[in-house]
């Protein structure tokens, strides 16, 4: 028991660090939003349907494209689930994305349109994404394969997305040490670029998660991101991304949660805070 209270606080620890590690100057570049981690309460839980809707705001975000600096709202970001016996089935997205330019960083990218007043806007991102539980039941670990693809919703011609159809697939775990739930993925995603002599760009994909769910308040840890090839140069809007979140959230059934944010890669937020709120009904037990 005292093993597992002191890696928690290992964890913790470090993702703390991390968060400071970020006010520093960084020398990799990134993307706009990372892909989400997977939600290990659904994939590895009882059948159940879950649905979540929030927001976010977001300081010092790079949008590559349009090779501007600014502040971010996402506004409606949301996902449904459903799980029943191996199979999770989760899509979602963000409805609209308001961005405010503070600076401008570069040129912006071809057919990416000039914003003389310095504001954005545009559809987020859409995906869909299937969970295959790989371990029995009965095992101490959840092992899951998840595979899906995000959706090109998003205008060329604004400059905060790629418009373009991208693939992603990893392979995680998630288990729980007395007090603490701890769950981690590293895959491949398979992005489409703009740039017409590189059309393909591969990038790792990673997120390690802990939480400590007894507690009535449940306090929460993530780092999530993914990292371009070594073997070229970053292609524009597919840059490395990074960020550690510091979580806390309010009831179990129905629920309210808040992160902090810290990006670590250069073109992730300096910093940010998401809201969220959710409901989990339990198809295995009547009434939910």
């Amino acid at each position: 028991m005292i093993t597992i209270v002191a890696l928690s606080r290992r964890l913790f620890a470090r993702v703390a660090f991390v968060f400071i590690a970020g006010s520093l100057p960084a020398t990799a570049h990134a993307q706009l939003r990372p892909l989400e981690p997977s939600d290990w309460g659904i994939v590895s839980g009882p059948p159940s349907v879950s649905a979540r809707i929030g927001g976010a705001r977001l300081f010092d975000q790079r949008a590559s494209l349009a090779g501007t600096t600014g502040d971010l709202w996402e506004l409606g970001t949301f996902s449904v689930a459903w799980q029943t016996g191996r199979v999770a089935i989760e899509a979602g997205g963000t409805v609209q994305r308001l961005f405010r330019e503070t600076s401008r960083f570069d040129e912006p990218y071809t057919d990416v349109e000039a914003d003389t007043d310095g504001n954005r806007h545009d559809s987020g991102d859409y995906h869909i994404s299937t969970s295959v539980r790989i371990t029995p039941k009965v095992w101490p670990l959840t092992a899951a394969l998840r595979f899906g693809t995000r959706l090109p919703t998003t205008d060329n011609t604004t400059g905060l997305e790629r418009d373009a159809v991208d693939f992603f697939t990893t392979v995680g775990a998630a288990t729980r040490w007395s007090v603490v739930a701890i769950g981690g993925e590293l895959g491949l995603g398979i992005h489409t670029t703009r740039e017409p002599r590189f059309e393909q760009e591969d990038v790792l994909l990673y997120s390690v998660h802990a939480e400590i769910p007894r507690l009535t308040v449940v306090p929460s840890a993530t780092i999530v991101g993914q990292r371009h090839g070594t073997g070229h140069a970053e292609i524009r809007g597919s840059e490395n991304l990074g960020e550690a979140r510091l979580g806390l959230r309010i009831g179990r059934r129905r629920w309210l949660k808040m992160e902090v944010v810290r990006g670590f890669e250069s073109f992730s937020p300096a910093a940010g805070v998401i809201v969220t709120v959710g409901t989990t009904l339990n198809l295995a037990q009547p009434g939910g």
